[in-house]
């Protein structure tokens, strides 16, 4: 069945939904506890399913072929999808297909991923990374992703959703790619293709929550929900073997089926599973990792309470359960310092901003175990510069910081160029994962907004609802609802599109040019030493008022890193070595003998 071989196709058989058994022999099955009784429509033909243990309804069908519909009918007449299936008709209130996995032929069957130090992450939406929304449209541009140094592909969620355009998070059909964006071979292309460039290709997935638009589960299997849920959606109770497996089986799915390289589990935070022995998050982890052993298999976590458990080596240095976590302090303060924003979630970062930024550098989280200002007693984060720094997912901006604003403004509207350069310099050249949104290459100006597909009497994401989330995101309070763009007005959508001719532009192919020759100086100089790294090496040796001086133990070789963003030169420790990168002559010339860097400058030096 191609798990775990280097077969040409790759199938993973659920216990959820529609498997080929045979040739033309599909079994289905469905956990419906609420129900007494269920029937399948195959093809327009109605076969009442036959009731098995513990909730499931199962059926044997015959003679079926790839691409017959099929949807679920309960008593009372209603035909819902299949929410394991792999495909839609149409969209997800509509009849799932038949699909055979085996159908597509995996090219490049050798592939066996790139380890988690190579990695450097580009985060994109399939829906907008072209003009055409779709993966084989997007699968055309991975060789000029992959020319710049881009090393990781991460999609952002394709989980089929309510409407034709939103941002994914609102999922209800966790096994099956969003119809718009194309067919599951299609998906499959995508990967097999960014593969062929020496690519790998994340996903992220949403474990958090159920979308509302086209949930059916809540309907003939409210138990798989809490009744308390996240402000989003319903939340999936892992109380429940059935649920438990279907979330489990889905990573499975996507990493083995997909041959993914690796999953990003959005808001890990609000995945709540305290009642159970093993948190479902480490089992996850831990399924995964046994099931595809012999792969670079790569899981990263959303989480913004700063907490180490999910992230701790194994004593041999080896990654237990997950690679990773997106490290949102860092992004908060540099974001803060570099704009003036202050408001919304910055306000918790919007002081002591080099010391902080250093320790983060340096260790890690930007909180590890202190108050913050107006939450009481209540500690944020806990200590983490026993991690390895590549455990740390760092970024400047992503989807969520930029298409949360009013305007959907990038930060490289907000600063200069020479700053931007400067700020890429510290993201791409330090011993961290760095991750950039889509447009960074080139420093779009471009806008992204957050767009929707909601029908209008389900009131979500009204422009109320985006005017509060926008000052939460730093947009200030002089923002006016008139600025705030309509999530579910299609030409949002179109807006948020990416300007491929802005990318033609001279400043955007300067801006590109120095984006590839820092991954290069990453892929030459700072990926080797990155291999295998333990934690407890980084330094902060000055950090105050725009000034930063680091230094981190990279095995034999000393990773420095000096940095003035004042007005005047500074003095610092001096650095010894090859230099690496170098913003200007004259940082470089007096820095070595004086220990003096000149205003507004860093270097990069290795010895």
């Amino acid at each position: 069945m191609g798990k775990g071989s280097d077969l040409e196709y790759r199938v993973f058989p659920k216990s959820w939904g529609a498997e080929y058994t045979a040739a033309g022999e599909v079994r289905f099955r469905l956990w419906a506890p609420s129900l007494d009784k269920l029937t399948l429509r195959l093809d327009g033909d109605e076969v009442a399913m036959s009731p098995a243990a513990d909730g499931w309804f199962e059926l044997l069908a015959t003679n079926v072929a790839p691409g017959t519909p099929y949807a679920y009918v309960l008593p009372d007449g209603l035909a819902v999808p299949d929410p394991a299936g792999r495909a839609l008709e149409s969209d997800v209130h509509g009849s799932s297909l038949i699909v055979d996995p085996t159908a597509y032929r995996w090219r490049n069957t050798e592939w066996k991923g790139r380890p988690w130090s190579e990695a450097v992450i580009y985060e994109l939406h399939i829906g907008t990374f072209t003009e055409e929304g779709t993966f084989a449209a997007a699968a055309e541009k991975l060789e000029e992703l992959a020319a710049t140094g881009i090393t990781v592909v991460e999609m952002m969620p394709v989980a089929a959703f309510g409407g034709t355009r939103g941002w994914g998070y609102d999922g209800v059909l966790f096994y099956t790619p969003h119809p718009a964006y194309g067919t599951p071979d299609d998906m499959k292309a995508f990967i097999d293709r960014a593969h062929e460039l020496g690519l790998m290709v994340m996903l992220d997935v949403v474990y958090n929550h159920f979308g509302i638009d086209g949930n059916y589960l809540t309907v003939y299997a409210p138990e798989v929900m809490h009744t308390e849920g996240t402000p989003w959606g319903p939340t999936i109770d892992f109380a429940r073997k059935p649920c438990r497996d279907f979330v489990i089986e889905n990573a499975l799915y996507w990493l083995e089926e997909f041959n993914l390289d690796g999953l990003r589990l959005d808001a890990a935070d609000q995945i709540k599973d305290e009642t159970s022995e093993v948190h479902i998050l480490e089992e996850l982890a831990l399924v995964a990792r046994e099931a595809l052993m012999g792969r670079h298999v790569h899981l990263v976590l959303e989480d913004g309470r700063s907490i180490t458990r999910f992230h701790e080596r194994n004593e041999d240095n080896a990654v237990r359960l997950y690679d990773g976590v997106w490290n949102d302090g860092f992004h908060h303060l540099v974001h803060a310092w570099a704009t003036g924003e202050h408001g919304g979630h910055y306000k918790p970062f919007a002081n002591d901003f080099w010391r902080r930024i250093g320790r983060s550098l340096a260790t890690g989280f930007a909180l590890q175990g202190e108050t913050i200002e107006g939450e009481g007693d209540k500690i944020f984060g806990e200590p983490s510069g026993h991690l390895p720094p590549v455990t740390f997912v760092n970024f400047v901006q992503n989807h969520d910081q930029v298409g949360n604003r009013a305007r959907g403004d990038r930060l490289w509207i907000q600063v200069d160029d020479d700053l931007r350069n400067r700020l890429m310099a510290m993201l791409l050249l330090s011993p961290q994962i760095p991750l950039v949104f889509m447009g960074d290459e080139f420093a779009s100006h471009s806008r992204f907004y957050f767009f929707s597909d909601y029908p209008k009497e389900l009131q979500q994401n009204t422009p109320e609802d985006r005017l509060k989330q926008a000052r939460d995101f730093g947009s200030g309070d002089d923002v006016t609802l008139d600025e705030v763009a309509d999530p579910n007005d299609p030409e949002t959508f179109r807006i948020s599109k990416m300007d491929w001719e802005e990318a033609q532009s001279p400043r955007s192919r300067k801006a590109r040019d120095f984006f590839a020759e820092l991954l290069g100086k990453r892929r030459e100089h700072l990926m080797p030493l990155l291999i295998d790294i333990g934690g407890g090496i980084g330094h902060v040796l000055q950090a105050e008022q725009g000034i930063l001086a680091i230094d981190w133990q990279l095995g034999e070789v000393r990773w420095q890193f000096r940095a003035n963003f004042t007005d005047a030169p500074v003095m610092v420790p001096p650095v010894r070595g090859t230099t690496v990168h170098v913003s200007s002559a004259a940082a470089e010339s007096d820095m070595r003998d004086l220990g003096e860097l000149a205003a507004q400058s860093l270097i990069f030096v290795q010895s």
